[in-house]
């Protein structure tokens, strides 16, 4: 019989605690290694609300994967970049895009 770990304890759930939920995996996707303002991830996700975009960001610059910068000018400018620490997820992400890759593929010969 197997013998599986609580969840809490599930590496998993460590990972999704991170970037789990709709928008943060496509937010680091888009980001790469570069550097863009609010208004070019969010032209970038037509899809995603300005509200929930802000909050999405927050919680990626909370968790220490996107650094934010803030420019002292007028209007304000703000920039985001991919963090070292977020720099550690870009095989996951790279996996990610490959299964989504073949995916698609497998779905177009049916």
């Amino acid at each position: 019989m197997t013998d599986f770990k609580e969840i809490s304890d599930c590496p998993i759930t460590t990972t999704l605690g991170y970037i789990g939920g709709r928008w943060k995996t496509i937010i680091l996707y888009i980001l790469g290694d570069r550097t863009l303002r609010f208004g070019e991830i969010s032209a970038r996700i037509p899809a995603i609300s300005r509200k929930v975009l802000t909050s999405q960001l927050k919680e990626l610059v909370n968790d220490g994967i996107l650094n934010r910068k803030k420019y002292n000018e007028t209007p304000p400018r703000v920039e985001y970049s991919i963090t070292e620490f977020g720099k550690t997820l870009q095989n996951v992400l790279s996996e990610m895009e490959k299964w989504g890759f073949e995916i698609k593929k497998a779905s177009m010969k049916n």
